[in-house]
């Protein structure tokens, strides 16, 4: 015990002087380290030049006054020699061996030219043989000198795996695909304090057993054994050219293992760029999704974009935002932000205008799309061609709470824009709808449905603007969908929330959904309805389950007391079902793009259309819950309320009359 306990001090004292010593050459200027190479290749060069006479004439030479000239003057040919090599603009910590061709090239210029220069001097007492013997000592000493500052700079705690003390100082990682990426990553890692690779896992056989780089290469089947046995905390996919839908298997055989995976990102992200330890990024929910990707026709994205005026209403929500940089991004010939929140606008105003760094004029304005004349004098004053309605109260249990706000809103307004469009001489007008308008259950469903009904009957009406709407159903990360909910629960330490064990929901991301929006509104000719392939609906429990094995924690539950993160279910909010639908009926049709679906649908001629929208307008002035509830009922049969009215200003005004 006494004597673990000296060999440990001294480790101690030598490493903490390793360390200071290791900082302070970190810590100089890039000019001081240059410098101090140089001032340590000038001796090495006087140094090796003395050893070679040495070596060759049997005793340690001393130059006479004729030759000490050319040893002194030796290390001004190898600086300017090496300058020109580049050996002083190498960061010796991320050295790799391809700098030691450098070196070789380098030194023997520089013996060579000492050589024709020592020959025509006509010195006396220069053998030939010393040209050789120094341009092996040479390259012997500046390739070690550097090899070993690479080591001094960057080994680690060489000891630690001895002494056990490195289980609170790294998070030990296994590396999924002991290819090229895999092997980077690995090197990459040997920079980090912070990550400690432990291992491989790979499917070639003939690996398994095998070390790469002193990490042994392990089976896919034996990976909880490794993970177990290493206590290993992460695992890195390394494997970029991989298809999604492979990674997903890798994914969900992880899934039972309470480790952080992260994931290398696709080789076109990795273009022109090398593996990084920052390249890694945790796993979403997104790669759970086995999605597969489908490219964009080029030109159904510029049709109603590039080169036109655009304007985008409700820019600063999650939806309208990513409108906004991707229409950016299609080089319209203005995009206009129309935002009621003065925040949001700002936000997305300055995104666009700082990161993207394009050549397009951006008009934030401010505006309600319930004032009618404010939309109108916008419309006229850009002579906007396109427009794309993202603005909406979308929040089901919120709008249900508000239905009079929300009615208001998502359909009066939608009505506003579409007529201060019609007037202004709009060319395109795309309705950014949702799946809970088919069948709905609750007033925000209701209320999209409604502003569907007013674009389809519109379309019929006049041919000045082609109206198109497009349908489909959660996006990932968006403001309100569960995802950053249980992000933040979890992050929280729980428990996470669900309405229903049996709850379903489609999922998208963001950007495909709002890339295939624009697609869809290209291939519209007016009144049309598309609905996106949102593939499979995913079960929303089975989604907090993945995120809190994702986040490297265990699900707490009776058979796992000690676990750390518990789902609680707290059943169906107001107006909320199990699942959603997409279309009403099986009249669909296929389109040009494999995503996207026109749905053929039933709708009320402008005449029966517009008294049914003027009593609403009457009643939703009013806030008369009731007659509200039956409208919209009128107006979309397949509406069927799973709540009563709850209205907060109804409530309000029913009790005050009690």
């Amino acid at each position: 015990m006494h004597y673990t306990l000296l060999v440990l001090s001294r480790f101690l004292l030598i490493n903490s002087l390793y360390n200071i010593l290791k900082n302070t050459l970190i810590d100089l200027s890039r000019e001081k380290k240059q410098l101090l190479m140089m001032c340590v290749d000038i001796f090495v060069v006087v140094f090796t030049l003395l050893a070679s006479f040495s070596v060759r004439l049997g005793y340690w030479f001393i130059p006479n006054s004729d030759l000490v000239w050319l040893i002194v003057g030796t290390p001004f040919i190898a600086i300017i020699i090496f300058i020109r090599f580049g050996l002083y603009r190498t960061v010796l910590r991320y050295a790799s061996f391809n700098v030691l061709w450098t070196i070789i090239q380098a030194v023997s210029l520089y013996a060579l030219v000492w050589g024709i220069i020592g020959f025509l001097s006509g010195l006396d007492g220069i053998p030939r043989s010393v040209i050789l013997i120094n341009w092996i000592f040479l390259l012997l000493s500046i390739g070690g000198t550097r090899m070993f500052a690479r080591w001094f700079l960057t080994r680690r705690l060489g000891l630690k795996n001895r002494y056990k003390i490195d289980d609170y100082s790294n998070n030990k990682v296994l590396i999924y695909g002991a290819g090229e990426a895999g092997i980077q990553l690995a090197q990459a890692l040997k920079y980090s304090f912070e990550y400690m690779p432990v291992g491989f896992i790979d499917d070639l056989k003939e690996l398994h057993g095998n070390y790469i780089g002193g990490l042994e290469v392990y089976p896919p089947n034996d990976i909880g054994d490794v993970i177990n046995k290493l206590k290993v905390k992460e695992v890195f996919i390394a494997m970029p050219s991989t298809s999604r839908l492979a990674k997903e298997k890798i994914i969900n055989a992880l899934d039972s293992y309470s480790v952080i995976v992260r994931v290398l990102p696709s080789l076109s992200d990795l273009a022109g760029g090398k593996v990084s330890i920052n390249d890694l990024r945790k796993v979403d929910i997104k790669d759970l999704l086995g999605r597969k990707a489908v490219s964009a026709n080029k030109a159904l994205l510029c049709e109603n974009i590039t080169g036109k005026m655009v304007m985008v209403t409700g820019a600063g929500g999650s939806i309208g935002s990513e409108l906004s940089r991707q229409i950016a991004i299609l080089k319209p010939k203005g995009l206009i932000l129309y935002e009621v929140s003065e925040l949001a606008l700002y936000n997305i105003e300055k995104e666009l205008n700082k990161f993207l760094n394009l050549e397009i004029n951006i008009y934030p304005v401010l505006g309600d799309i319930k004032n009618a004349n404010r939309l109108t004098k916008v419309f006229k004053s850009f002579k906007v061609d396109t427009v794309y309605h993202a603005a909406a109260y979308k929040h089901v249990p919120m709008v249900e709470f508000n239905n009079a706000e929300g009615v208001d809103n998502n359909i009066f307004g939608t009505l506003y824009c579409a007529e201060a469009a019609i007037d202004s001489g709009v060319e395109t007008f795309v309705l950014i709808s949702t799946d809970k308008a088919v069948r709905p259950t609750n007033t925000m469903g209701a209320s999209k449905r409604c502003a569907e009904l007013i674009l389809q009957s519109l379309s019929k009406k006049q041919n000045v603007t082609k109206f198109t709407m497009v349908r489909f159903g959660n996006v990932l990360d968006s403001s309100g969908s569960v995802i950053p909910l249980f992000k933040q629960q979890i992050k929280d330490g729980g428990p996470i929330t669900v309405t229903d064990k049996d709850i379903v929901r489609y999922f998208m991301t963001i950007s495909e959904a709002v890339e295939l929006v624009i697609q869809a509104g290209a291939m519209g000719k007016g009144g049309d309805v598309f609905v996106l392939d949102m593939n499979k609906p995913v079960r929303i429990n089975d989604v907090a389950k993945k995120m809190i094995r994702l986040s490297g924690l265990e699900e707490k539950n009776e058979f796992n007391p000690n676990g750390d993160i518990e789902i609680k279910y707290i059943g169906l909010r107001p107006g909320e079902k199990l699942y959603e639908e997409l279309v009403l009926g099986q009249n669909t049709s296929e389109t040009d793009h494999p995503l996207i679906i026109r749905a053929i649908e039933d709708m009320l001629p402008w005449d029966e259309l517009k008294p049914l929208l003027e009593s609403l307008k009457i009643e939703t002035q009013e806030c008369n819950q009731e007659k509200i509830r039956k409208l919209l009922i009128h107006l979309v049969p397949e509406f069927k309320p799973q709540c009563g009215i709850v209205d907060i200003l109804y409530q309000k005004e029913k009790s005050n009359v009690a």
